[in-house]
């Protein structure tokens, strides 16, 4: 807590200056066996130790009792400690004592109270009692907070929801540390413009040579956390072909991450396996490389990548995902539910594991707590359309169309600016023909007026392939008379009336059809001074037939294989 005093002789040292030393050396049990003894004979002689000597025997075995992991009781004795210190505040000067207790230097190096008020903050996370670790950080004066309680207290805040603060501590943090990077990444997190961040960086980078390279950093990471997921791979990979960062195992797993959040699975896998041939022990990531591996039916690899984890550390969620994930695709959904729990409780924040414990739920048919927890993923992860897929299959297994509707239209619309239109489309394609009606409003009312006549094609297509319909066809021969394909047009507005006549037994005359007909005719060859004018002859006549009001058959989703539906 403090640095250490000046050594002396065993024979002149007391017996809490040996306690001390044997806390400096690291001999937390030593120390813990010691202490208690010594704790015990003041409580039946308070004589026998002066109140500083009380204190420092309560912190050190406070510290030892952190150290073999029994926070509560460690909790208990800080607090006693801290009561020991006020008391002892109050007292001008130090009470001498019967047990040893020369009034030497090392008798006054006390331990930090701040330090003691972190270590009481670290049990209470720990404990998953985060209020009460925020309580014991905030009552230290901000002006004595060193930057790791400014950086617990950033995380702290941030977790609760306290955004403001938490940027109020990053900040703080970086202002003593310029170059505390997780900082700077708490900071993007919290929507923080990169040049903001940048600037707070922007001295030490002019100061320090080969450091150039920290404003595309922070720019790449910038991207990230804007979900542009094309900008910040392309930023990443200029850095990553520099030469003095080249091999950079967090740059490769940053990569093959956001190739992951892009649809690119190939090139994740790629890059993963990349980062893990340079670090054989890297843990982080590797609950989606596990993932992705399980989703490509590598079983084998996946159980031996599990394997090698859980010999490196079962103290974090990476590994038993990754099992989670053999076993789920194995539909062993009751083990993959154990394990999905299991990593959660590791580490409450691992959006994977939320959409595997969710995907076991779902599968095992509790959808109400897979709901859960998959709105839980998509609060931790609002760019990732996995997380909204794993939700919408939910809804529609439960038969709440309407919720899969609003939701599939969050999607849309909180996704666009973000993704390829087809690419977020493919990831949705299990309740496209369920939600006909949000295609249909997505074709004519947004890709339609903004000319996307390709992204709405892609659209189209994915919706069409599980599932014929009248309207969708129509729509279809639209958008590709736009792009000049007339042959398929011509099909696509064929089938459209095929479909529109048999299925539906309405009149045989749909105007917009006929309409799309005319105008794929009209436009096949303009070049053509030639070309006889006779198509108005196959102008229709008759009532118009408004079908964008009818309903599609409800297609029945039966894909019991996927994990959380991703195809």
């Amino acid at each position: 807590c403090v640095p250490p005093a000046p050594r002396l002789s065993a024979a002149s040292m007391s017996v809490v200056e040996h306690v001390r030393e044997m806390a400096s050396a690291g001999l937390h049990s030593n120390v813990r066996l010691l202490s208690g003894l010594l704790l015990t004979m003041s409580g039946n002689n308070p004589e026998l130790f002066s109140p500083s000597q009380k204190y420092q025997l309560l912190v050190y075995h406070a510290d030892s009792l952190f150290h073999d992991k029994e926070y509560r009781n460690a909790v208990s004795k800080y607090t006693m400690a801290l009561q020991q210190k006020k008391a002892l505040s109050k007292t001008s000067k130090v009470r001498p004592s019967t047990g040893n207790a020369a009034s030497t230097p090392q008798s006054q190096c006390l331990p930090s109270e701040i330090e003691v008020k972190y270590k009481m903050a670290e049990c209470y996370t720990m404990l998953k009692q985060d209020k009460d670790a925020i309580a014991i950080l905030d009552g230290i004066p901000s002006r004595q907070r060193t930057p790791k309680i400014n950086m617990m207290l950033a995380n702290l805040y941030k977790k609760a929801g306290q955004e403001r603060s938490s940027v109020t501590s990053y900040k703080e943090v970086l202002r003593q540390c310029p170059l505390a990077l997780d900082a700077i990444l708490g900071l993007l997190s919290l929507s923080v413009k990169g040049a903001e961040v940048a600037s707070m960086t922007i001295n030490v980078i002019q100061s320090i040579p080969n450091l150039d390279w920290l404003s595309v950093w922070i720019k790449a990471y910038a991207f990230v956390h804007t979900g542009d997921n094309t900008r910040a791979i392309n930023t990443i990979c200029s850095l990553e072909k520099k030469s003095l960062l080249r091999d950079n195992v967090d740059l490769l797993g940053s990569l093959a991450d956001l190739y992951f959040r892009a649809g690119d699975n190939k090139n994740s896998i790629l890059k993963f396996e990349q980062a893990q041939m340079l670090d054989p022990y890297l843990i982080k990531g590797m609950d989606v490389y596990g993932y992705l591996l399980a989703r490509e039916g590598r079983l084998e690899d996946v159980e031996n990548l599990g394997c090698r984890l859980f010999n490196i550390s079962d103290q974090h969620a990476e590994p038993w995902v990754v099992s989670g994930c053999h076993s789920f695709y194995s539909k062993r959904y009751s083990r993959a539910l154990y394990l999905g729990a299991k990593a959660i409780q590791l580490n409450s924040n691992s959006v994977q594991a939320l959409l595997l414990k969710g995907a076991a739920l779902r599968n095992m048919g509790r959808v109400q707590e897979a709901i859960i927890h998959f709105r839980e993923a998509i609060r931790l992860a609002p760019c990732r359309l996995d997380c909204y897929e794993g939700l919408i299959e939910c809804y529609l297994a439960s038969n709440s169309i309407r919720e899969a509707m609003v939701m599939a239209n969050n999607v849309y619309c909180n996704t666009k600016p973000l993704f390829n239109l087809a690419k977020s489309i493919s990831l949705l394609s299990p309740m496209l023909t369920i939600l006909k009606e949000e295609i249909v409003l997505c074709c004519d009312d947004s890709l339609c007026r903004e000319q996307k006549y390709e992204d709405g094609i892609a659209l189209l297509r994915n919706a069409l392939a599980n599932q014929s319909d009248c309207v969708l066809h129509r729509i279809l021969g639209d958008f590709l008379v736009a792009v000049n394909e007339y042959q398929e047009a011509m099909d696509q507005l064929l089938t459209s009336q095929i479909l529109f006549l048999t299925f539906l037994s309405l009149d045989p005359n749909d105007q917009k059809s006929l309409e799309g007909m005319q105008k794929m005719e009209k436009e096949e060859s303009p070049t053509d001074a030639t070309q006889e004018e006779d198509v108005d002859d196959m102008e229709g006549s008759g009532e118009e037939g408004d079908l964008e009001g009818s309903d599609s058959e409800a297609a029945q989703w039966a894909d019991q294989e996927q994990w959380f539906g991703m195809q």
